[in-house]
């Protein structure tokens, strides 16, 4: 269990792109609080416009894209910068939009000749 755990954090500092297993926890955490309080953003904007699971449920999709979407973007970037990890997570931000924008993957570098 412990050989796969390493693999899996040496994976994912070499696509992230960070140094050291400190940082891959610290992103992890970051995520986890920013899903939480995207969880409360999401709650009170429903309790503030008085949506409950009885309305359509276009009109929630559409509020919670508008809404919280957004929130989640600032609250990650916010906490992300807080726990020192800005460079990292305004890079996600960015590769994120620019995927939900184009909808499709950016090309990846290759350093293969042809």
């Amino acid at each position: 269990m412990k050989n796969k755990i390493e693999k899996i954090i040496v994976f994912l500092k070499k696509r992230w792109g960070v140094t050291s297993p400190y940082q891959v926890a610290i992103i992890f955490l970051v995520f986890a609080i920013t899903g939480m309080l995207s969880v409360y953003v999401s709650r009170f904007v429903f309790e503030i416009l008085h949506l409950t699971k009885e309305d359509p449920f276009w009109l929630r999709a559409v509020v919670y894209i508008v809404t919280v979407l957004p929130a989640y973007q600032v609250i990650l970037l916010t906490v992300g910068t807080i726990f020192g990890q800005h460079k990292f997570f305004k890079n996600f931000l960015k590769t994120m939009l620019t995927r939900f924008l184009f909808w499709k993957r950016p090309k990846k570098k290759t350093n293969e000749i042809s």
